[in-house]
This record gives structure tokens, sequence and C-alpha cells, in this order.
């Protein structure tokens, strides 16, 4: 890999592309991901026929976005723990902890968007 940086479009092309190959691994590789995907993909479909305003449409929406950033950092941050040591570790163990816990705030934060829109 070169040590030179891009510019421009190069950049920004190559950019693009490093982030649809992360999308795409997280889809093939990663159950949870996969899982959330489809929920979420489903979710948006349903949001889209609610007969509800705009701004909470918007909420509805943002809430499944926010579902699969959170567990693509969530893949992230475990993806790199694992790269330094497969070895039990109490700081490894707390950094998967955390990760998981901000992925279910999110998850029980969508379900409360949902639940207050449409009751």
């Amino acid at each position: 890999m070169s040590l030179e940086k891009r510019k421009g479009i190069k950049r920004l092309t190559s950019s693009i592309n490093h982030s649809l190959a992360g999308f795409v691994n997280a889809l093939l590789t990663e159950d949870a991901f996969r899982q959330l995907f489809i929920i979420s993909a489903i979710l948006l479909v349903i949001a889209l026929f609610l007969d509800v305003t705009k701004i909470e449409r918007l909420f509805l929406i943002s809430s499944c976005f926010l579902l699969l950033m959170v567990e693509l950092l969530n893949t992230a941050i475990e993806t790199v723990i694992d790269r330094i040591s497969l070895d039990i570790h109490p700081l490894s163990k707390r950094a998967k902890d955390l990760g998981g816990a901000a992925q279910l705030v999110t998850v029980v934060m969508t379900i409360i968007i949902w639940l207050i829109v449409l009751l």
C-alpha cells in the first residue's frame, strides 16, 4: 500500500469504495449486522407507509440507521480487540462489553421511539 495520500476525487472515490467494502463484509460475515439490516429494512418500508408526521417519520428512519451504525462500530471494536490478541484480558472484555452496551442502548432507544410514535 502506498504511503502517499490520495487527494481530490480519487480520495473520495477510494473512501467510498472502502466504505462499501466494509458494509458488504459486515453483511456477509456478521450475523448480528445482517439480522439488524433485515429488521431495519422492514421497519424502513413500514415507516414510509405509516400515517405520521414528517418529524415522526424522520425519528423512525433515523433510529433504524443508528442501529446499523452502532452495530458497525461495535463490530469494529470487537475486530480490533481480536486483532490485538485472542487472549482473555479484562480490558479487552471491557471494550467488547461497552460496545455491546452501546448497541443495547440503541436497540432500547429504537423500540421506545417506535412505541411512542405508534401508540
